[in-house]
């Protein structure tokens, strides 16, 4: 089965018009999308939007052996002409199938959203989805078969990849094609690493693909170390590259703080940010988690953790550190950093990069300056991807 993407934009394609920002203004060439369109082995029409035909001709396709034109979403606005030839568009009830001449058949997913999903299944068995614009399934059931190709708004709806994940639609081999992109993310290297985080990727307006060719499915990072100063956007990006993963076990190594309402509502700040389908634990016991089987861990963060550890050891008194606290130390970060090379688990670490300037007025200051330098880099030693973020964007540092 193959796919033709007419357009891979939102509906209002990209650049929007009359949109001075930032994204809209770099949005030129082939960062240029309209609408997004799918046309399925040139006999099916999924979405019918302007300049269809010519988007079609342009990819090296013709639109007069289309014989199904379906909807997926409700158009706004003035009627979108219907090319010559082409039937008229419909849009299946949710939970009925359509069987084509061509021997596709089709079955209308419900969303969470205004519109319909749209399950695609080819004469060679092949399977795709394809869903509308700010929509995720509902009522996805455990036990669902997995899907080649996957087509959504990832950006919008990272959720509607964790219900998929979740339900066992979408696996590590599953081609996840982000689709209605918008300005709501730069275009070009940021987008791509976006998308990488989250097992997809994205494709010029024109590209034909195949359905079940497997070899430009993304590999996402098993271990990935966010640095960054304070305010910087590292726990958000943090949480941005689990978000279209289930059952995340956020954990916290700060703990509760008594009677400091500040300290209170920065925790209650990143749990509201956080998708309801998370788990929380708040410990600094990372070495267990790191060896057992399980979901995804977002460990934030590393700074405090390391508060703790040298908290155990009496780092701060200067006599107890030259006589074993420096060596019992070292001792948990090396078991800390070998956890991580062992680990199965998908793993997300935030830490505060210090140390950039500023030289602490007191010893103890200059110790933990130190040891948090050291164990960055012990971290960052045993973790495919290494991103430092400066003033909310991210720099690639490996991976």
């Amino acid at each position: 089965m193959e796919l033709t993407l007419l357009g891979t934009g939102g509906p209002e394609g990209l650049p929007r018009p009359g949109c001075p920002c930032a994204s809209c203004s770099a949005a030129l060439g082939e960062a240029a999308r309209a609408a997004t369109a799918l046309l399925v082995d040139s006999t099916l029409l999924l979405d019918l939007t302007p300049g269809a035909a010519l988007a079609a001709a342009r990819a090296g396709r013709m639109l007069g052996g289309v014989r199904q034109v379906l909807l997926s979403h409700p158009h706004e606005g003035p009627a979108v002409e219907v090319p010559a030839g082409l039937p008229g568009p419909a849009r299946v009830p949710d939970g009925r199938e359509l069987a084509l001449m061509s021997g596709h058949r089709v079955h209308a997913l419900a969303m969470d959203a205004p519109g319909t999903g749209y399950e695609v299944t080819g004469p060679d068995g092949q399977r795709l989805l394809y869903m509308p614009p700010g929509a995720a399934p509902a009522g996805l059931e455990e036990g669902h078969a997995p899907y080649d190709m996957v087509l959504a708004d990832v950006v919008g709806r990272p959720d509607a990849l964790a219900r998929l994940r979740a339900a066992g639609a979408v696996t590590a081999t599953t081609d996840v094609i982000a689709v209605h992109l918008d300005h709501d993310v730069p275009p070009g290297a940021e987008l791509r690493r976006r998308l990488a985080a989250a097992g997809a990727r994205a494709v010029p307006d024109g590209t034909t693909l195949v359905v079940g060719s497997y070899e430009d499915v993304p590999d996402v990072p098993r271990r990935t170390l966010v640095l960054g100063g304070a305010r910087s956007g590292k726990s958000v990006e943090a949480e941005r590259r689990l978000e279209s993963f289930p059952d995340v076990l956020y954990v916290a190594t700060g703990g509760a703080r008594g009677g400091d309402a500040e300290w209170a509502d920065r925790v209650a700040a990143h749990r509201e940010r956080r998708p309801g389908s998370w788990h929380t634990t708040e410990t600094c016991d990372l070495v267990p988690l790191l060896e057992q089987s399980g979901p995804p861990l977002l460990i934030d963060c590393l700074s405090l953790w390391l508060t703790y550890a040298m908290d155990a050891v009496n780092a701060w008194d200067d006599a107890e550190w030259a006589g074993g606290g420096e060596r019992a130390l070292r001792k948990r970060v090396v078991e800390l950093t070998d956890a991580v090379r062992r680990t199965r688990r998908t793993v997300v670490a935030v830490s505060n990069e210090v140390g950039s300037g500023i030289v602490p007025a007191t010893a103890s200051g200059r110790r933990y300056r130190d040891e948090l330098g050291r164990l960055n880099a012990a971290f960052a030693a045993e973790c495919e991807q290494v991103l430092l973020v400066v003033a909310g964007q991210a720099l690639v540092l490996r991976g």
